[in-house]
């Protein structure tokens, strides 16, 4: 194998990602030698957002929710995440 290049130090996020766009990774890491990384306390960072809605489509998801013993905007994450997966995004 050969030598691999030594990886830059990054100023920030986006100095990172645009570098790794442009550079194969193959080139500053010897893949054949990692292991799995376990995050069990990572969480993914949310956004906070305003959606107007409808009183009655609110209230039929809060109906919703109550069945099911989940909050109703948890429920609402559950369908937008099912119909992300359906449209293959």
């Amino acid at each position: 194998m050969s030598k691999l290049k030594k990886r830059p130090r990054f100023k920030n996020e986006d100095e990172e990602r645009k570098f790794w766009l442009k550079n194969d990774s193959s080139d500053f890491i010897d893949w054949k030698n990692s292991k799995a990384g376990l995050f069990p306390n990572l969480k993914p960072s949310v956004k906070s957002i305003s959606i107007r809605l409808p009183e009655m489509m609110l209230s039929k998801l809060k109906i919703l929710a109550n069945k099911s013993y989940i909050p109703y905007q948890s429920l609402i994450k559950l369908y937008l995440n099912e119909r992300l997966e359906q449209e293959k995004v």
